[in-house]
C-alpha cells in the first residue's frame, strides 16, 4: 500500500521552511526530556511521518517513555501519532509492538477522566485493525453507560463505526442502540444513536419513532433534523409510509429551530404536491426569510421558493401568497428585493395586482423620505421598473401608477427619473385613455425637473401629446417660465454689467469622448470662456442648462415648438392667434441660436444643434403639408413600431419559458402505476440528500453533451512525452471555485521509482491548496494523484511544474522530468447575461480596461460570425434579432457576459463584409471588450484571437 492510499483523517500545517530534526535527538528528547521537550518532540516525529519518514526506531521509545504520561496534551498527540504510524509489517501482519498500545487504550477506555475516555472512543473511530479493536470492545460497551454526556455519544459514534468496517466484533450492535436510546436523556446521545440506527438498522429506527412520534416537537433540533432525514430516505423508498409521517413533518414546520423548518419544508415539498402541503412549506420559507438576518440564508430560501414556482401545479397556490411575499421587501438588502421584486412579478395575476401595486407604491414612498443609502436609489430604480411590467401587463393599474410615479421626474437620481419617464412615454402612447391626466401631472411637475436628459424627455412627450389648445399654451406658458426673460442675451448682458472685462480668456476645453448607440465613438471639443458665474442658482432651469452650454436640449425644445406650433395653427381657426403663437416660439428658436452663437454659455452651440433649429424655423415659416406630416405622424408611428417590437420580444421569451416549464408528455410515454411499480423503481427519483452531499463535495454528475467530442476525454491534458521515464496526462475537472486536477502517473522503466512527487506552481489568480504527498512506484506501475487549485478571479491561469523521482538503487542526484503547462479555460466562469441598454452604456463608460481585437478569420457571412463568437465566449447578444436581420454589408452588436465571481464583461462587435473584395471575401472589422478588471479584458481578447477562426470539419 502507497503513501499516497493511506487515509488520514487529520490534516496537520506543515511550516515549510524548518529544518527535519534528527532521529537521534529525538530520541534523546523523548526519552530523558521534560514534558515540554517530549511534546515538542512528540509533534515533530508525526510531521516527519506525514511527510513519508519511517522511523521505526522510535515507536519502541514511544512505548516506553512517552505513553505511560498522563499528560491531555501528549495524550491528544499521540492519538494523532497512532492514526498515523504503520502499524503491520511488509507482509500485513499486526507489530507485535501494537499489543502494548492495545492495553494502554484499555486503560484509557476506564479512566476517570471523561476527555480522556471520550477522545480515545474518537481515535477508535479512525482504527482499520480488527485485531486492535476486538480486545477493547467491552470497554467500549461499557462506556454507555458512563455518567457524562461526552463519553456516551462517542461510545455510540465508535460502536457504529466499528459495527460498519467490522460486523463479528459487536453483531448486536443495533439492539444494544435501541435500548440505549429508548432509556438516553441528552440530546447528541439520542441524535448519534438515532442516526445509527437510521444506517444499521432502519426498522429499529421506524420502531423507535412510532413509540415517540408525537413528542418529536419537544426533541432537541439535532434531533429533529436526523429524524427528518429518516422519514425523507423511508417515504422515497416506500411512498406508501407517506400518509403515516407526514403529520410529523407538518409539525416539524412548527419547530424552533431554523434549520429543522428549512429542511422540513423542503421534504415537505418532495413528500406531496397537495395545495396545502405546497402552501405550509411556502409559508414556512418565506417566515425563514423575514426572520433569519443572514442575507446569504435569506437568498438560498428565496432560491427555494423559485424553483416551487417554475414548477406549473404549484404556481397557483404561491400566487395567493404574493402579499407574503412582499414582506420580505423589509429587508435591506438589495439583491434580496431584486428576487423578491421579480418573484412577485412572476406570480402576480389579476386577482392579486391591485394589492401588489398598493404596497410597490407605498415602498416608492418610504424611498423618497429615507436617508439617502447608497442602494436606495437603485431599490427606487427596481420599484419603478416592477410597476411598470405591471401596468403594462394590466392597464386598469396605469391610473393608479402614474400619479405617484411622476412625481419622481423631479428626483435627484437621473436613472430612477429615466425609468419614470421611459414607462410616462410608453404608457401615454399605449392608454389613450390617460393622456389627460399625464399632461396634467408633466406640467404640475415640469419646472421642478432637474437633470437634463429628463427635461428633454419631458419637453418630447408634451410636443407629442399636447392635441387641445389649453394644454398647447400651458406648455409654451411653462417653457416661457423655465426659459426666463427674453431676448437671453441681453438680459444675462444686463445683469453682468460692470462685471464683463474684455481680456476675458477664451480657452479650448477638453475634447469629451462620447459614445453612441452603436458603441462607436463621436469626438467633440468646445471652447469655453472663463468669467465668475453670478447668480447662477437664481436662473429658471431650461436658462441654467443653456448657460451651462447643454444645447442638445435646445435642439429638443426647437422640435417641441414646431410639433406644437403647426398643431396650434391646424386646431385654431384665428389667423391672428396662428401666427402669434407661431411667432413666438420663432423668437424662442433664435434667441437661443443667438445665445448659442454669443460668448456667454460656458460651451457654444455645436454645428449639429444650428442645423436643427435652423430647419424648424424653416418649417415653421414655410408650414408645408409634408413637413407637417413628418413632425406630426411620423414621430410618433417610430415610436408605436418600437414599443410593438419590444411587446413581441417580450411576449416570446415569455412563451419560451412557460414551454420550458410545461412538462410535455408524449401519446406513447408509459404510464407509471405506483402500485404495480417494483421496489427497486421506486428510488428512480433522485435522493435529494445524496444529490445535496454530491454538489457540496464537487462531485455533481454534469450531463455530458451529446456530441462525443465534449465527452470527460476533451478535458485530459498530457503533460509529458511518450518516450519520457514517467508518462503523466491530467483531467482537468472544474467546480464552480476549485479546479481538481487529476493526474495519472506512469512508469515507464523496470526501475523502482522512488519519492515521486508532482511539484506543481501557478501563475495568475490561482492558489495551489495542499502539496501532493510523494509515492513510490513499481516498474510499469500507475497511480493517480489529485491536486486541488482555488480560483480567485476570471483570468487566463496556467498551472506548470515537474515530477521529480529517485530511482531505487541509483547513486545518481533526483531525476527531474518537465511538465507542458496546463492553461485554465476562463470559458467555464464566464456566463451569459442580459441588462438595459442604458446599463450597457453606463458600464461602457465607466469601465476603465479596454482591449481591442482586430478580426482575423476565414468566415464570411457577418451573422455566422456573430454566432461563432457568442458560442466561443458564452455572451449574449443584447442588440436584438430584427435588428441584425437582412443584409447591408456592416453589422454592429453588443454583447454582455458575467463571471460567476460578479465580474461584467462587455463587448461591442463592429464588422463588416468588404463587397468589393468578391463573395468570398472574409469579414474583417474590430471587437471591443470593456471590462473593469485587467485580467478579464487580456483573458477574453486572447479567447476571441484564439477561436475566431472557424475549424475545418
Amino acid at each position: 500500500m502507497t503513501a499516497a492510499e493511506n487515509v488520514c483523517y487529520t490534516l496537520i500545517n506543515v511550516a515549510s521552511d524548518s529544518e527535519p530534526p534528527s532521529e537521534v535527538s529525538l530520541k534523546t528528547d523523548l526519552e530523558k526530556g521534560e514534558i515540554k521537550a517530549k511534546t515538542e518532540a512528540l509533534k515533530k516525529v508525526i510531521i516527519m511521518i506525514l511527510n513519508g519518514e519511517k522511523l521505526p526506531g522510535l515507536l519502541m521509545t514511544i512505548i516506553r517513555f512517552v505513553l505511560p504520561l498522563q499528560d491531555h496534551t501528549i495524550k491528544k498527540l499521540l492519538l494523532v501519532f497512532w492514526e498515523i504510524v504503520p502499524k503491520t509489517t511488509p507482509d500485513g501482519k499486526l507489530l507485535q509492538e501494537m499489543i502494548l498500545v492495545c492495553d494502554a487504550y484499555r486503560k484509557d477506555l476506564q479512566h476517570p477522566n471523561e476527555f480522556i475516555r471520550g477522545s480515545t472512543l474518537r481515535f477508535l473511530c479512525k482504527l482499520k485493525e480488527s485485531e486492535l479493536l476486538e480486545p477493547l470492545m467491552p470497554a467500549i460497551r461499557a462506556c454507555l453507560e458512563h455518567r457524562h454526556s461526552y463519553v456516551r455519544r462517542n461510545a455510540v459514534l465508535a460502536i457504529y463505526t466499528i459495527y460498519r468496517n467490522f460486523e463479528h466484533l459487536i453483531p448486536d450492535a443495533p439492539e444494544l442502540i435501541h435500548d440505549f436510546l429508548v432509556n438516553e436523556k441528552d440530546a447528541s446521545c439520542k441524535r448519534n444513536a438515532f442516526m445509527m440506527l437510521i444506517h444499521a438498522d432502519q426498522d429499529r429506527a421506524l420502531d423507535y419513532l412510532s413509540t415517540c412520534i408525537d413528542q418529536v416537537h419537544t426533541f432537541g433540533d439535532i434531533l429533529q433534523l436526523v429524524i427528518v432525514e429518516l422519514i425523507y430516505k423511508v417515504c422515497h423508498a416506500n411512498p406508501s409510509e407517506r400518509a403515516r409521517f407526514i403529520r410529523c413533518i407538518y409539525n416539524l414546520l412548527q419547530s424552533s429551530s431554523p434549520a429543522v423548518k428549512y429542511e422540513a419544508a423542503g421534504t415537505l415539498v418532495t413528500l406531496s404536491s397537495a395545495p396545502t402541503a405546497i402552501k405550509a412549506a411556502a409559508q414556512c420559507y418565506i417566515d425563514l426569510i423575514i426572520k433569519e438576518s443572514d442575507n446569504n440564508v435569506k437568498l438560498i430560501v428565496l432560491d427555494r421558493l423559485i424553483e416551487l414556482k417554475d414548477h406549473p401545479t404549484h404556481e397557483r397556490v404561491l400566487q395567493d401568497l404574493v402579499m407574503d411575499i412582499l414582506r420580505v421587501l423589509s429587508t435591506p438588502d438589495l439583491e434580496v428585493r431584486k428576487k423578491t421584486l421579480q418573484l412577485a412579478l412572476d406570480l402576480v395575476s389579476s386577482r392579486n395586482v391591485e394589492e401588489l401595486v398598493i404596497v410597490l407604491k407605498k415602498e416608492v414612498i418610504k424611498t423618497n423620505n429615507v436617508t439617502e443609502h447608497e442602494d436606495t436609489d437603485k431599490y427606487r430604480q427596481l420599484l419603478v421598473r416592477t410597476l411598470h411590467s405591471c401596468s403594462v401587463r394590466f392597464p386598469d393599474m396605469a391610473a393608479n401608477v402614474i400619479p405617484v410615479l411622476m412625481e419622481f421626474l423631479s428626483d435627484s437620481n437621473e436613472a430612477a427619473a429615466a425609468d419614470v419617464l421611459e414607462f410616462v412615454r410608453e404608457a401615454i402612447q399605449r392608454f389613450d385613455s390617460l393622456r389627460p391626466l399625464i399632461i396634467e401631472k408633466m406640467l404640475e411637475v415640469f419646472h421642478a425637473i432637474k437633470t437634463v436628459k429628463i427635461y428633454r424627455g419631458a419637453l418630447w412627450i408634451l410636443g407629442e401629446y399636447c392635441s387641445t389648445k389649453e394644454d398647447i399654451q400651458n406648455v409654451m406658458t411653462e417653457v416661457r417660465r423655465s426659459l426666463g426673460e427674453i431676448p437671453i442675451v441681453e438680459n444675462e448682458i444686463k445683469k453682468e454689467t460692470g462685471e464683463l472685462k474684455p481680456e476675458d480668456e477664451v480657452s479650448a476645453g477638453p475634447a469629451q469622448k462620447l459614445v453612441t448607440e452603436m458603441g462607436t465613438y463621436v469626438t467633440q471639443s468646445a471652447l469655453s470662456s472663463s468669467r465668475p458665474s453670478k447668480k447662477e442658482e437664481d436662473r429658471p432651469p431650461l436658462r441654467g442648462f443653456l448657460m451651462d452650454g447643454d444645447f442638445f436640449v435646445a435642439a429638443s425644445l426647437a422640435t417641441t415648438l414646431t410639433k406644437l406650433a403647426l398643431r396650434y395653427v391646424s386646431i385654431v381657426q384665428d389667423k391672428m392667434k396662428q401666427n402669434s403663437f407661431v411667432a413666438e416660439a420663432m423668437l424662442i428658436m433664435v434667441t437661443v441660436l443667438h445665445l448659442g452663437k454669443s460668448s456667454l454659455p460656458k460651451k457654444p452651440i455645436t454645428d449639429d444643434d444650428v442645423d436643427r433649429i435652423s430647419l424648424c424655423l424653416k418649417v415653421l415659416s414655410e408650414c408645408s403639408p409634408l413637413m407637417n406630416d413628418i413632425f406630426n405622424k411620423e414621430c410618433r408611428r417610430s415610436l408605436s413600431h418600437m414599443l410593438t417590437v419590444r411587446l413581441e420580444e417580450e411576449k416570446l421569451s415569455q412563451k419560451k419559458e412557460s414551454e420550458k416549464r410545461n412538462v410535455t408528455v408524449q401519446a406513447d410515454d408509459p404510464i407509471s402505476f405506483m402500485q404495480l411499480t417494483a421496489k427497486n423503481e421506486m428510488t428512480s427519483k433522485e435522493d435529494q440528500f445524496q444529490l445535496s452531499l454530491l454538489a457540496a463535495m464537487g462531485n455533481t454528475q454534469r450531463k455530458e453533451a451529446a456530441d462525443p467530442l465534449a465527452s470527460k476525454l476533451n478535458k485530459v491534458t498530457q503533460l509529458t512525452g511518450f518516450s519520457d521515464p514517467v508518462y503523466a496526462e491530467a483531467y482537468v475537472h472544474v467546480n464552480q471555485y476549485d479546479i481538481v486536477l487529476d493526474v495519472l502517473v506512469v512508469n515507464q522503466t523496470s526501475d523502482t521509482l522512488q519519492n515521486c512527487t508532482l511539484e506543481l506552481a501557478t501563475l495568475g489568480d490561482l492558489k495551489l491548496v495542499e502539496k501532493p504527498s510523494p509515492l513510490t512506484l513499481a516498474p510499469h506501475d500507475f497511480a493517480n494523484i489529485k491536486a486541488n487549485v482555488k480560483v480567485a478571479s476570471t483570468e487566463n491561469g496556467i498551472i506548470f511544474g515537474n515530477i521529480v523521482y529517485d530511482v531505487s538503487g541509483a547513486a545518481s542526484d533526483r531525476n527531474c522530468v518537465v511538465l507542458s503547462d496546463i492553461h485554465i479555460d476562463i470559458m467555464d466562469y464566464i456566463q451569459p447575461a442580459s441588462c438595459t441598454d442604458a446599463e450597457f452604456r453606463q458600464m461602457w463608460a465607466e469601465f476603465e480596461w479596454e482591449n481591442k481585437v482586430t478580426v482575423n478569420t476565414n468566415i464570411t457571412d457577418l451573422n455566422e460570425y456573430l454566432q461563432h463568437i457568442l458560442k466561443s465566449t458564452n455572451m449574449k447578444c443584447l442588440t436584438p434579432e430584427k435588428a441584425l436581420s437582412g443584409f447591408c454589408g456592416f453589422m454592429a452588436a453588443n454583447l454582455y457576459a458575467r463571471s460567476i465571481f460578479g465580474e461584467d464583461a462587455l463587448a461591442n462587435v463592429s464588422i463588416e463584409k468588404p463587397i468589393h473584395l468578391g463573395p468570398d471575401a472574409p469579414v474583417t472589422g474590430h471587437i471591443r471588450i470593456r471590462a473593469k478588471s485587467q485580467g478579464m479584458a487580456l483573458s477574453l481578447g486572447d479567447k476571441i484571437n484564439l477561436s475566431q477562426k472557424k475549424a475545418n470539419i
